[in-house]
């Protein structure tokens, strides 16, 4: 396949996720007001899950189907950096004012986002420590049991966003058909799986035409690409002056992410190496993204158009940090 050809597939399939992931985000949102549900679990598990259906079948499609964990892995990591840092700074400078957090957002939201960060470096640190690779190098064996650790701790979050629907219940708002919006749902998720499997086979192209590995296409062209549903979904709210929605979903889709998408793969394959040379160093850079927007999204509980460029300042620097490790300036990715 030709060069020309594969960019063509994954422009084509970049429409096709934006599409079906517009149609998931319309219909979860109607689903959310439907059932009365508060505004920062519409963000933080309807709305996050939906716009997070890419990151899943990313890393399902690229373990399953391709055989490449790294991929998937990387676009899990690569979208939560780019979630982290680029959607909050472009909800902020889409919107009309200060981007408006509260306390549930900063201090349940991110903190258990960390939570999650922790967890799956923890879960990494397992496979390499109990199943290491025969090679003698710095890998090991992620299975199913493993991988069901971060899904334990997925059910966690959501038993305690339960806990504050059951405690906050909004009343109905929307008089809908729920039928036809599930229906449209199920078709969503149909189309952007297409959209997904036409992106892999596309990258997969890029690096056996060009020689640069995976885990760079993964952390940049199918991260940003499958995070455009959250884009999405978190302009629109700062757009209508909900930046607790806007921000609930950001970190609502990165502990999906990490939680789900990211253990699914192996939950399908049924196990997969994990090379912990790559894995450490792309969860340092999600550390220190994490770390930042805390400290900004503290202050003054709102985001700033200043704090909103120097995050997107942060976001251009990681970028710059994964060319350099392609082009072999740096060596801190094994």
């Amino acid at each position: 396949m030709s060069l020309a050809l594969s960019l063509g597939i994954a422009v084509v399939s970049t429409a096709v996720i934006w599409k079906g992931s517009v149609w998931l985000e319309e219909a979860a949102e109607e689903l959310a007001a439907y059932y009365g549900l508060p505004a920062i679990i519409q963000g933080a598990v309807v709305a996050a899950v939906g716009s997070s259906f890419p990151e899943l079948s990313s890393t399902v499609i690229a373990t399953f189907v391709h055989g490449d964990f790294e991929l998937g892995a990387a676009a899990i990591v690569g979208s939560a950096v780019f979630n982290i840092l680029v959607i909050p700074a472009v909800s902020t400078l889409a919107g009309t004012e200060n981007l408006e957090a509260d306390r549930a957002v900063v201090f349940k939201e991110t903190q258990f986002y960390m939570v999650s960060v922790a967890a799956t470096l923890v879960v990494f640190s397992f496979a390499v420590i109990y199943f290491p690779s025969s090679d003698g190098t710095l890998s090991g064996t992620l299975n199913r049991p493993l991988a069901l650790l971060l899904v334990a701790l997925y059910v966690l979050y959501v038993f305690i966003q339960y806990l504050d629907t059951r405690d906050l219940r909004e009343e109905r708002t929307v008089d809908a058909n729920p039928l036809r919006l599930w229906a449209t749902l199920a078709v969503s998720l149909v189309v952007i799986v297409v959209g997904v499997e036409g992106l892999v086979d596309a990258v997969l192209e890029f690096e056996e035409i060009l020689g640069i590995p995976s885990f760079f296409w993964g952390l940049t062209v199918v991260a940003i690409v499958t995070s455009l549903p959250d884009t999405f979904v978190s302009v629109r709210s700062s757009q209508k002056g909900e930046g607790v929605t806007s921000l609930a979903n950001v970190l609502g889709s990165n502990v999906f992410d990490l939680l789900v998408a990211l253990p699914a793969g192996v939950l399908v394959a049924g196990a997969t190496t994990v090379n912990f040379g790559v894995a450490v160093p792309m969860m340092a850079a999600l550390v220190a993204a994490t770390v930042l927007f805390f400290a900004l999204a503290r202050t003054d509980l709102e985001l700033t158009p200043g704090e909103a460029y120097a995050l997107l300042v942060a976001y251009a620097a990681f970028v710059g940090w994964l060319l350099l490790e392609t082009a072999g300036v740096t060596t801190l990715i094994g």
